[in-house]
């Protein structure tokens, strides 16, 4: 089971948005944008934080959380019998009120005919009424017909028809499932890790952490079938035994050590006068909880200590650690699971869904750490896991998931956060995707993109370096403005499509191209690249800025350069002699405002 679409109403800074989910989703933006509100309503949803009066937004006294569910296994399927829409989906939203409590309510496919109707069933089930429905035909032919009879005809007619009837998706006013709390475990596994986590809580043996139920696998395995466990566990039970007064059939137990029974006796004479008798029974320990109890974790990097002497580095990575070994190890019972299932002729399959929550999994790692980090969050969504994560690093982005890329905005406190996403292709032409995936090779760094507040669009290197460095040495220069190099100025248009697709606000910097030593057809082909780009800005988060001819004669560059051309630029414009135009000075403040 997958989450297919998130839904939030007036959850701290949010107060309407509507989120399509990939398998892998990751949610960028600026500081104080709203990026853990959304991770938080996720985890409002599934039982892991309780709300508070400050998780409503603005004066609302209601707010809600709903999450669509599809790829529903067999085993799912008969869970949420009820729930299960015709296209394999169910709904479900938890809603909570300021200073009261939450519910959760599931959305119900109905069908529009009223005999179709499980409401509608006592009105319809007389037999003289039931024969001349169009569902006749799956009712019993004789005798009274009973609710479950006609239900079962019903669900029969549906699946026939399917393809011909139309439904009504309502929220139902009862309780899912008719039980109150059902998010904790309900909709399977999440794991939460937060930009700020103690290592030594993941470790702890006992309990709900990471390592806790990685250990208890391994000890629970040992008990079932190692000898020696097995045989220690007996003669604890058969010590607790001779420990009690009396045995299981309730005789006396004549084995027993006297000394409890002068304990006995000794509390009884104190207790006379209350005609009260003490009688003391022993239960046997959990032989497993010893073991759990008696375990400690050291890190052995050369220095043998526990995890919380080592750096913020390695306990980060040791809480990755153990969420990849985790997902490893569910991904075994699910196969054992199947193959059992398979093995008994069941038709049923294994449906424990998980979802790995990252706050910012980028902390404490180097720039190669992160890369490695997000190919193996890549590799957990794609087995059959679903991860979610926000971050402020380009190294967690890639535009081969251009879909699960959400970019939070909060441009005003009445509006709220807002969440931009593109979940069609970006290129539909195939050529155009090729051009720009060996485009963004050849500068992977152009993922920066997506964090900027304004994207500057150029053709190359030169224009790359020199642009900002002028704008510096004019006090104009941003730091929250990205400069991409677009590789060349056919390539321009591409990018632009995909700042279009965001909504990302951009400049695009192009040269003319009408130098004097070119022909006509030479500057005819370069007013075609032109048009191309003027076509494809939209106008309300985009801009173009021309170079006459180029960045060189802009300089005032007059000595023609065939190679090494950002250098001898920045040589150019370094010189004492070097005076910058009123022009190109004018048009530096253009591309760097907002």
């Amino acid at each position: 089971m997958k989450i297919n679409n998130l839904k939030i109403s007036n959850w701290r800074s949010i107060v309407s948005e509507n989120v399509f989910f990939e398998d892998l989703m990751i949610f960028i933006g600026q500081n104080n944008h709203g990026k853990s509100n959304v991770l938080s309503s996720i985890l409002f949803f599934f039982g892991e934080i309780n709300h508070q009066n400050l998780d409503f937004n603005g004066d609302w006294i209601e707010l809600w959380v709903e999450i669509e569910f599809g790829e529903l296994s067999e085993a799912e399927n008969t869970t949420f019998k009820k729930y299960v829409s015709s296209d394999n989906k169910i709904r479900v939203r938890k809603t909570a009120t300021k200073n009261g409590t939450f519910i959760y309510n599931g959305y119900i496919e109905e069908p529009n005919e009223d005999w179709l109707k499980e409401s509608k069933i006592s009105e319809l089930k007389k037999r003289e009424i039931a024969e001349t429905l169009p569902l006749s035909s799956f009712l019993p032919e004789k005798g009274a017909i009973t609710i479950e009879q006609f239900k079962f005809a019903q669900s029969e007619y549906i699946k026939e028809n399917i393809a011909n009837l139309e439904f009504n998706y309502k929220l139902e006013k009862t309780n899912f499932l008719g039980l109150k709390n059902v998010a904790k475990g309900s909709f399977g596994d999440l794991f939460f890790i937060p930009s700020v986590k103690n290592a030594s809580d993941e470790l702890k043996p006992n309990g709900n952490s990471l390592f806790g139920q990685l250990y208890s696998r391994v000890i629970n395995k040992i008990s079932e079938n190692n000898p020696q466990f097995i045989e220690a566990k007996e003669k604890i039970i058969a010590l607790t035994k001779i420990l009690n007064k009396t045995n299981i059939d309730g005789e006396l137990n004549t084995s027993r050590p006297t000394d409890l029974t002068t304990l006995e006796t000794l509390l009884d004479d104190e207790l006379l006068s209350w005609d009260t008798k003490i009688d003391i029974q022993i239960s046997p320990p959990n032989v497993d909880d010893i073991f759990r109890v008696g375990a400690n974790v050291s890190i052995d990097d050369g220095i043998k200590t526990d995890i919380s002497r080592k750096g913020h580095g390695l306990q980060r990575a040791l809480i990755f650690a153990l969420i990849k070994a985790w997902s490893k190890v569910i991904k075994q019972d699910r196969a054992e699971l199947n193959n059992d299932e398979v093995s008994e002729g069941s038709t049923r399959r294994a449906s424990r869904s998980t979802y790995f929550i990252f706050e910012e999994p980028e902390l404490f790692l180097h720039p190669q750490a992160q890369k490695e980090l997000f190919s193996s969050l890549v590799n957990l969504s794609r087995d059959e896991s679903q991860v979610i994560l926000c971050t402020h690093s380009s190294s967690f982005l890639d535009l081969e998931f251009h879909k699960s890329i959400c970019i939070v905005k909060k441009e005003n406190i009445v509006d709220g956060t807002k969440i931009l996403q593109y979940i069609n292709d970006v290129f539909t032409d195939v050529d155009d995707k090729k051009k720009f995936n060996l485009s963004y090779w050849i500068n992977p760094e152009r993922s920066e993109l997506f964090f900027a507040k304004k994207v500057i669009l150029v053709e190359g290197q030169t224009d790359k370096t020199i642009i900002p460095m002028i704008a510096k040495s004019l006090g104009t220069f941003r730091y929250d403005f990205t400069i991409i190099d677009c590789g060349s100025k056919s390539n321009i248009p591409l990018y632009i499509n995909l700042l279009n697709k965001f909504k990302i606000k951009y400049s695009a910097v192009y040269d003319k191209d009408h130098q004097a030593n070119k022909d006509s057809n030479g500057w005819a082909s370069a007013d075609i690249s032109t048009n191309i780009i003027e076509e494809c800005i939209d106008n309300s988060i985009g801009r173009t800025h021309i170079l006459i001819n180029d960045i060189e004669e802009e300089l005032g560059m007059t000595e023609k350069v065939s190679s090494g051309k950002a250098y001898k630029a920045i040589s150019f414009v370094i010189n004492d002699d070097f005076i910058l135009s009123e022009t190109f000075k004018q048009k530096i403040l253009e591309i760097y405002s907002e």
